[in-house]
């Protein structure tokens, strides 16, 4: 069963503000140690757990708007960051999406997230690729799945061959210069702030989404030592024929937890819901028009709503 429960949503309500102090007043920074890594999260609020995952170049922080909005509306929100993400470790290996979706089963077990039953998840960018790989290899984990403007790795159609129109080469010419070797470390070591805001200006309708202080904070994760090796890591290791058959067999059985599939009309636009229309049982979503790749920011009272919605009380 589908059902495309809003072709277009709208993000057009006034950007919010950031108070660090408000916030942090709410929640807290912590670790969760799993033997070979450690996991940084931040965690607020009470009541039905749920679980928020970023994508790239970002960190928990992308869902910062929307964890205040969904604690507010009675829930326990936890936004990790993945190995190589932020500020969890950042080891060599380990990037293969089954790697990285075995860390999340083991650290909501080690929060007790799982112990009532099943987990609410919501995941963008890369962190919808991670939820995905996450509800397919452990179900049982996952009550309902939400994910944003993301195309899934082996499983989405390919655009078109070719030489990309100016639109097109703007949304996804980081997905092959990722992928090579060393070279975008050495073009952009010591340059992190101007690459992150050229990115963020393009892929955004709204660039005010990213304020310069939103920015020094992006800079300051990516900037780490071993950052920008790890965020490539994802695109080196997902993109070889290894990385997409592994992804395209977990499609060959399709998910039974109800899914939410939102793109953004400046993104990924209605590309992730025929996907997942195909790959789930039962799927609502649609496209959030007037809002560029970052939804969770340039959006966060539609996101929030969504999800509140979706995931209930």
């Amino acid at each position: 069963m589908t059902e495309q429960i809003q072709q277009n949503a709208h993000a057009t309500a006034p950007l919010p503000a950031f108070d660090p102090g408000s916030f942090w007043n709410r929640f807290s920074h912590n670790y969760a140690v799993l033997d070979d890594i450690r996991l940084h999260y931040v965690e607020g609020g009470a009541g039905d757990p749920i679980l928020l995952i970023p994508g790239w170049p970002q960190s928990w922080y992308t869902w910062r708007h929307v964890m205040e909005r969904l604690a507010t509306s009675g829930h326990r929100v936890i936004a990790v960051d993945p190995r190589g993400i932020g500020d969890s470790d950042k080891p060599l290996g380990g990037y293969d999406l089954a790697t990285v979706a075995h860390d999340l089963h083991r650290f909501a077990r080690h929060l007790g997230l799982t112990d009532n039953g099943a987990l609410n998840v919501a995941g963008h960018d890369i962190g919808a690729w991670i939820a995905y790989a996450w509800a397919a290899d452990w179900p049982d984990d996952i009550r309902r799945l939400a994910l944003y403007d993301a195309a899934l790795p082996g499983i989405s159609p390919a655009g078109p061959g070719g030489i990309p129109d100016e639109t097109t080469n703007v949304r996804t010419w980081h997905f092959g210069f990722n992928r090579l070797d060393d070279l975008p470390e050495l073009l952009i070591r010591g340059r992190e702030r101007p690459y992150l805001d050229w990115l963020f200006r393009t892929k955004t309708r709204n660039p005010a989404a990213i304020t310069p202080a939103d920015l020094d904070e992006y800079t300051r994760l990516f900037s780490a030592p071993g950052a920008m090796r790890a965020a490539f890591a994802y695109y080196r290791t997902l993109f070889n024929a290894g990385g997409l058959e592994q992804n395209r067999l977990r499609a060959d059985k399709k998910l039974a937890m109800p899914v939410m599939a939102w793109g953004a009309d400046g993104g990924v636009g209605n590309r992730l819901y025929t996907t997942m229309r195909d790959i789930a049982d039962r799927v609502e979503g649609g496209v959030i028009e007037q809002c560029g790749h970052f939804p969770p920011e340039e959006a966060p009272d539609t996101v929030a709503g969504q999800l509140a919605s979706f995931f209930g009380n």
